[in-house]
């Protein structure tokens, strides 16, 4: 879907406030909810990060700083 549309709905692709370009992918099978972190190259390339299966409503800050530390590692290689 990501690669495909235009513009992906937020159900299924959401900025993460307060960073800087980073994305949670969502993904649901059956009553399983997971996330991945991804971050745009150029905009063209999508980079995950890290995932994690969704247990409660907020989303776990080791995740997103997990996830941050995973884009300025990429960011610095580059």
């Amino acid at each position: 879907m990501i690669e495909e549309l235009q513009r992906v709905p937020e159900t299924y692709l959401k900025h993460i406030e307060n960073t800087d370009g980073l994305y949670e992918i969502r993904v649901q099978s059956g009553s399983d909810i997971f996330r991945v972190f991804c971050f745009f190259d150029q905009g063209q390339l999508i980079v995950l990060a890290n995932g994690f299966q969704k247990k409660t409503q907020t989303t776990p800050k080791k995740e997103i700083e997990m996830a941050l530390k995973i884009k300025a590692e990429y960011e610095s290689e580059k």
